[in-house]
């Protein structure tokens, strides 16, 4: 402040003329601060008053003292706020700083990157006269944009009012430890304060692999004057300062006379650089002489308002911002550094700005960047932000070793290694997501002999830490865990045997028409002939006379038979004949075409049928000790005795066999891993009764349940699950899809069995009988080739004889 008097005085300025400074000390004590502003307001000559001032304490002076309620008051708080009494006359107030509000999303933008979901801020509370100025309020409204939330805030006082603040702060920190948070924000504090903080916490061990620790702007910026001892207790904290125009000519000339006149004073210190709080109090200092030099200095209560207005006014290049204002605190939009404590001091990682986000041109992109951080514990592996219960210790998972699919999980044992494997589906992508996770997780598959609600039970009396497998999400099973979101859609099928009907494809033609239509017409096609017949014999057409009423009739059904595809060979004489004829012919042709289609979709959708129709008094089957028992008995009303628990795909097979069962009961995953198995020979039936999916399961208020959902997600999303499930499907199937078979593609022989058998039958009779009538005809001939040929052989065999006993 001293340096800005005189640069101001020294540049074209009267030095008699210039204003003068009044400095006082509060020693950092907010009520001493009070009473010095009340002393310069009332006793002295003062134009402005400059200062670590908050808003509370400024309206406090301005209701005490209405008469010089109108000396500006320029605020060097660390950040603007705007939190006045509602009662309160607003005092002529500028802040020498940016909006709190800014600094909580630059936090909240840092919470958001690493995917943290519960912070715990931590700040000193140094308000004497009012109630806190709702920094916890202003970041809770932040951080809900990357749905994040509170938790667990410690607001501590000043060191001065504690008696052993050294015994508080690690009481305070000890009770933190023992929560599962392990994200800390530091949001303001004094620098005795934050030390003490820092040290207390490396003895705890909260500066340790795990742990995050964020620190404001008005911290982070005093990092360059603390004492290394002090740093070696930080090391792995991130934090954002406020980025300095540092290489202006005015910056460099205001850090030379900073240099020297600090050293003068302060000779033992190593550190002489200026930092963000001695470039604001220069400015500050440079805009109030400048708006007092505009005013003429008067102070009386009408040039004070005049003074005040002129201060929001001035611009000025500063040697920390450009100087402007607006609502009473600084107008331009600032850009933080953020910044990583390592080793002796910090680097720089990255940029974060209001309009812009998080870049960095010079250094790459923001996903890189802000992956170089080193964490407390000296890791660059992003902290959890959550303490996790395993901490020293894997996750005890519990596994189905009993399930009825092995598909999903599979529990053997190898008794030359002595160890126990466990493998399957539900294995997979559990393991699948565990790789994806920003943290290693260790764990532990327990085989348990038990049902699946029995692992719910432990999970929930924490003998289990969680469960994997083929588990269904149940509302009544929330009650007591949680579930990841689902990695395979569910719901109840019913599967039945698929048994061709062999009646009905052998005379599968038939069904084209019903047995009425089928009487209709042949009843109009004997009609239709015998009138055609009759008509043309009355006419006395020679090609329609028999001579016998046997002769007639197999004449006339002939007639019948070859006119429908105009194959008669008799001439039709009469006109009337010929158009009853035509007329048959159409109707022919659309029963026909009618017929062909008919058939077509009969063969189409016939081709399988069902076994049964599921009734109420079938055996129905399910798997061993599942929900599905409890879900037939209580929703779909099925009788407990008409239920048969199964233990093995296999035994399902078995069971639909020897027809101990009817229909099984499957949850959706389940069902497609049996009929992959068993190819064809089943399907599902009915509709699916939906359910809630396969996840996997943990403890109430587990952090993995989130942390597990989002990378299941992310699985899902890409195919990977699809992929595995495919690959388990696959593996079971022998058969070849029905595309890939020519005898699926067309039509089996065996749907025309019972034209094949009437046209045969027929055809066997005519020629049977056309033998008969042979050998009736041709008996004499056949009788003398027959004893011709017995002759022959009786020659043959007596040579045969005399040829053997010769030889003997």
């Amino acid at each position: 402040m001293e340096i800005a008097a005189q640069d101001f005085c020294r540049i074209g300025n009267d030095i008699c003329s210039c204003p003068s400074l009044i400095l006082k000390d509060s020693k950092g004590n907010p009520s001493q601060s009070y009473y010095e502003v009340m002393d310069l307001m009332i006793t002295g000559q003062v134009h402005a008053i400059i200062g670590t001032i908050s808003p509370q304490e400024a309206a406090l002076v301005s209701e005490f003292d209405k008469v010089t309620k109108n000396i500006p008051i320029i605020s060097l708080a660390p950040t603007a706020t705007s939190s006045f009494p509602e009662s309160a006359t607003m005092p002529s107030f500028v802040q020498m700083s940016h909006d709190v509000k800014i600094h909580m999303q630059c936090i909240a933008a840092i919470v958001g990157h690493f995917r943290w979901r519960k912070v715990t801020p931590i700040y000193e509370d140094h308000t004497t006269f009012s109630s806190s100025p709702g920094l916890v309020t202003l970041l809770s409204d932040a951080l809900q944009v990357v749905d994040s939330i509170v938790e667990h805030p410690l607001v501590f006082p000043p060191l001065h009012s504690l008696s052993n603040p050294s015994s508080y702060i690690e009481k305070e920190l000890i009770k933190l430890k023992m929560k599962e948070n392990r994200v800390f924000i530091l949001l303001k504090s004094s620098p005795g304060s934050c030390f003490l903080l820092f040290e207390k916490a490396k003895q705890l061990g909260m500066m340790e692999k795990g742990y995050a620790w964020i620190i404001s702007d008005d911290i982070s910026s005093l990092l360059d004057t603390i004492d290394q001892s002090v740093i070696l207790s930080m090391q792995g904290v991130i934090g954002f300062q406020t980025n300095l125009a540092d290489n202006s000519e005015r910056f460099e000339n205001f850090k030379l006379q900073f240099r020297k006149r600090f050293r003068r004073t302060y000779p033992d210190e190593e550190y002489l650089n200026p930092s963000m709080h001695a470039l604001r109090a220069y400015d500050a200092t440079s805009v109030a002489m400048k708006a007092i030099q505009v005013s003429n200095g008067s102070i009386n209560s009408s040039s004070s308002v005049n003074l005040f207005e002129t201060i929001t006014q001035t611009k000025l290049n500063g040697v920390s911002v450009d100087i402007s204002f607006k609502d009473g605190k600084l107008a331009h939009l600032p850009t933080f550094r953020i910044i990583n404590v390592i080793g002796r001091s910090y680097r720089e990682i990255d940029f974060w700005s209001p309009e812009f986000g998080f870049f960095n041109d010079n250094l790459g992109s923001k996903e890189e960047n802000l992956n170089l951080i080193y964490w407390p514990g000296g890791i660059q592996r992003i902290p959890t932000g959550k303490a996790m219960r395993n901490e020293g210790r894997p996750l005890k998972i519990g596994v189905p070793a009993r399930g009825a699919f092995k598909q999903f999980v599979n529990v053997s044992y190898d008794p030359d290694t002595n160890e126990t494997h466990v493998t399957g589906f539900s294995i997979k992508v559990f393991e699948a997501a565990a790789k994806k996770l920003n943290y290693s997780l260790s764990y532990v598959f327990i085989p348990y002999y038990g049902s699946y609600d029995d692992i719910v039970a432990d999970v929930h009396n924490k003998t289990l830490d969680g469960g994997v497998g083929d588990t269904e999400i149940m509302a009544d099973r929330y009650e007591y865990v949680e579930f990841s979101q689902p990695y395979l859609d569910s719901g109840l099928v019913i599967v039945v045997p698929v048994k061709p009907n062999i009646i009905k494809e052998r005379f599968i033609f038939f069904y084209a028409f019903t047995t009425k239509l089928w009487i209709i017409l042949l009843a109009m096609t004997i009609g239709t002939v015998s009138v055609v017949w009759l008509n043309e014999h009355v006419h006395g057409n020679d090609a329609f006379v028999a001579t016998s009423t046997f002769e007639y009739v197999s004449k006339m059904l002939w007639f019948a038979v070859s006119v429908l595809s105009l194959a008669h060979r008799e001439l039709i004489n009469n006109n009337l004949s010929r158009l009853v004829l035509a007329t048959w012919f159409c109707v022919n042709v659309i029963v026909a075409a009618c017929f062909t289609a008919t058939l077509s979709s009969i063969i189409t959708i016939s081709k399988f049928q069902p076994s049964i129709n599921l009734q109420s008094n079938d055996f129905i089957g399910c798997n061993q000790n599942s929900f599905i028992i409890h879900y037939l008995v209580n929703v779909l009303h099925y009788k407990p005795e008409m239920i048969r628990q199964i233990s093995s795909i296999e035994d399902y097979d078995i069971a639909f066999k020897k027809k101990s069962i009817s229909a099984a009961f499957f949850v959706a995953p389940h069902a497609n891993v049996f009929l992959a198995k068993y190819c064809h020979g089943y399907q599902k039936i009915g509709h699916t009764y939906k359910l809630g999916g396969f996840g996997f399961m943990f403890r109430k208020g587990s952090p993995l349940v989130d942390d597990i959902s989002s990378v299941v997600l992310k699985l899902t999303q890409s195919g990977e699950v699809n992929t595995l499930e495919q690959s388990m499907l696959d593996s079971l199937s022998n058969c070849l899809p029905e595309d890939q078979s020519r005898d699926s593609v067309g039509l089996d022989p065996g749907l025309f069995t019972g034209l094949f058998m009437i046209s045969g039958s027929i055809s066997a009779f005519v020629f049977f009988t056309a033998l008969a009538r042979v050998v009736i005809n041709h008996w004499d001939t056949i009788q003398a080739k027959v004893e011709l040929i017995t002759a022959r052989l009786g020659d043959w065999w007596t040579t045969l004889l005399r040829i053997m006993f010769f030889r003997t």
